[in-house]
């Protein structure tokens, strides 16, 4: 494994990790719903329908991480756009993310309305699957809910175009969807503490901050080439 893809794994995990206060938010109530679903079953069986749950989760976005990747390894032989361009907007994307994490611009919402209109036909097919009594209903559900529209998954597969292959992008994402595991496993009490601690001030300042550091590394990387 070469090293930029590496450290853009890695960027792609603490992204996912940092970004999941959002996910708290906008999936905390659904996953909560879900397990109410649940049939009353001992902890590790329950435990067992969340981890079918997230790996349905993770493998859509994996699929669409490869979708993109591979549209952009497409884009790049056949119309001719550089790479440059592409690194460029998923450095401008992870920028977006970052104001998003930080509440401070909200341009990432106009995606997700835009991601809407698929969530509308795919809803009902996940309605059918309750309640969540098998571990197969769990994994075809959590296939579904991958296509929520999420402004923070747009703006990963924006970074996933510019992998230059269908495999990268599949990589990125499910880097960044593995990320996002520990606030969405998380129950109870200990759910709360999380969600408190990722909603402070600092924390979000700070998880921008990184975020913008990368993205603007993204672009220098980009950039760097027709400079020297």
């Amino acid at each position: 494994m070469n090293p930029e893809l590496t450290l853009n794994l890695l960027a792609a995990l603490g992204i996912g990790f940092l970004g999941s206060s959002h996910c708290l938010v906008m999936c905390g109530g659904i996953a909560s719903a879900l397990q109410l679903s649940m049939p009353p079953l001992a902890p590790l069986q329950q435990l067992k329908l969340q981890l079918m749950l997230s790996l349905g989760r993770v493998t859509t976005y994996s699929f669409l991480g490869a979708l993109t990747g591979a549209f952009g390894a497409a884009v790049l032989v056949k119309l001719g756009i550089s790479l440059f361009w592409l690194k460029v907007v998923a450095g401008l994307m992870l920028l977006l993310m970052a104001f998003y994490v930080a509440r401070l611009w909200f341009a990432l919402t106009l995606l997700e309305k835009l991601g809407s209109a698929l969530w509308r036909k795919i809803q009902p097919l996940a309605k059918a699957l309750l309640p969540l009594d098998s571990s197969s209903k769990a994994l075809a559900y959590g296939l579904c809910w991958g296509f929520l529209p999420c402004g923070l998954v747009y703006s990963s597969l924006g970074w996933s175009l510019a992998s230059g292959s269908a495999l990268q992008g599949a990589l990125l994402m499910c880097a960044f969807g593995v990320g996002t595991l520990p606030a969405m496993l998380a129950v109870g009490r200990f759910a709360q503490r999380l969600s408190r601690f990722k909603n402070k001030q600092w924390v979000r300042v700070s998880a921008a901050l990184l975020l913008a550091l990368y993205a603007l590394y993204t672009i220098a990387i980009a950039i760097a080439p027709r400079l020297f």
